[in-house]
């Protein structure tokens, strides 16, 4: 499943949820229960090399997160609509620095992209003129300005991020997003989770009370603050008794995607579902009543309640080889996946820019939006998925898998993946001992 919001999230409390914390160092490893439910096993520095500048290291004012004293710095936070010249407008800086600070380095046109939300630090001299600036490109960049011998100067700052790997486990009882929130997780890592396992769990209809998962993922944090969430590298997740393990791999070409302990993409040839929708109005049924014509009609796919304008997702790769408008269905398009697979989508409002009939599509592409043209008693999506012709339930059918490992790579595959296995295996251990 990729990334989307998910309904089925929103449900209401009761979640028995259970998180371990494991602090690893040099010499000792210790086991605690953390009010937290989260835990930290390391730390692992990566640290980028300072840009060069023109001026002595020795003149270079701390960064403002270093060593600031606050009492002279004013924070500034971006507002809509927002420019550097409004700003510096704002705090009583003359064009004529304004201008000095744009024409400074390359580094500084950054500044003509502002953003809502971001924050600036600027420091003045007594007499109101700027002698220090600091903003954040990102999580690992900083861009630096100061006075040394009434010039300004600019710095790219490079910052030391720590990353931090956590694990934690949860059992459900309601729903996926209070069990994992009780088990420290943040969204971001929810919807992680469920876009790894989401070929194999229907996150929407699927879950179950009982069912449970366990996730190592990593988290960065700079000058011990945190500040994003980095990937699962490896997760398990038990739905109605069966078991699904990912572990995430990167290849010596720098690719990464996620596979079962032995090598096999968890990544299906096709998603489960092409659209976020509010619930199935209409399923599979071959003995179905039409609602309009009020007469036996056999419904040969899965109608999706949505909203009108919700995003239609391509669900596997392909060649559309019809878009446009057919009778009954209204606005659909028909996509040809090889020679085996075809899936339809139909009830369309618009079709997507730049799909027409001949467009190759990837699989997660956005080709139209939930409409009710044709016969559509309100908004849906009706999909069909077919295997040589003959129509499928798209909610059971079988899905083809991805392709596995490369070959070339399995020994280095087992190698970076088996100590993951190992360490989600003693992390369910731990939680079903400490449930016990």
């Amino acid at each position: 499943m990729p990334k989307k919001h998910i309904d089925f999230l929103v449900a209401a409390a009761g979640v028995t949820a259970l998180g371990i914390m494991l602090s690893l160092t040099p010499d000792r490893v210790e086991a605690t229960r953390p009010p937290g439910k989260i835990e930290t096993l390391g730390t692992s520095l990566n640290t980028l090399a300072p840009a060069k500048s023109g001026v002595a290291e020795s003149d270079v004012p701390n960064s403002a997160e270093q060593s600031i004293d606050e009492t002279l710095w004013q924070t500034v936070k971006v507002r809509h609509g927002d420019s550097l010249a409004r700003i510096f407008n704002r705090l009583g800086f003359s064009a004529a620095e304004l201008q000095e600070v744009v024409a400074l380095d390359d580094v500084t046109r950054q500044l003509k992209h502002l953003y809502p939300g971001e924050i600036i630090k600027v420091k003045a001299t007594p007499e109101g003129q700027l002698q220090a600036f600091d903003y954040d490109i990102d999580d690992s960049q900083s861009l630096h300005i100061y006075r040394v011998n009434d010039a300004l100067h600019a710095k790219l700052v490079e910052h030391v991020l720590d990353r931090q790997i956590k694990q934690a486990t949860g059992v459900i009882d309601s729903s996926l997003f209070l069990a994992a929130q009780q088990a420290g997780l943040s969204e971001n890592v929810t919807m992680q989770l469920a876009d790894i396992f989401g070929w194999d769990v229907d996150f929407a209809l699927d879950i179950r009370q009982g069912d449970s998962f366990a996730v190592v993922y990593d988290e960065y944090y700079r000058y011990g603050k945190k500040v994003r969430d980095g990937d699962i590298i490896a997760a398990e997740f038990t739905n109605r008794g069966n078991t699904f393990k990912a572990v995430r791999y990167t290849d010596p070409e720098g690719f990464s995607e996620y596979f079962t302990p032995d090598g096999k993409s968890v990544r299906k040839a096709f998603l489960r579902t092409p659209v976020n929708f509010t619930h199935i109005s209409s399923r599979f049924d071959l003995h179905r009543k039409h609602p309009i014509l009020n007469r036996i009609r056999a419904h040969k796919g899965v109608d999706y309640a949505a909203p009108v304008g919700t995003p239609i997702k391509a669900t596997g790769e392909g060649k559309v080889v019809f878009k446009g408008t057919n009778g009954g269905f209204g606005r659909m398009i028909k996509i040809q996946h090889g020679q085996t697979y075809t899936t339809v989508y139909a009830h369309m409002s618009r079709y997507a820019m730049h799909i027409h009939s001949g467009s190759h599509v990837r699989q997660g592409q956005i080709i139209g939006y939930v409409g009710m043209t044709g016969l559509a008693t309100g908004p849906h999506l009706h999909y069909e998925f077919r295997v040589n012709g003959v129509h499928r339930n798209p909610l059971t059918v079988k899905l083809p898998d991805a392709a596995p490992i490369n070959v070339k790579y399995k020994m280095d595959f087992f190698k970076q993946t088996q100590p993951l296995v190992a360490q989600l295996d003693l992390l369910q251990r731990t939680a079903v001992a400490l449930n016990q």
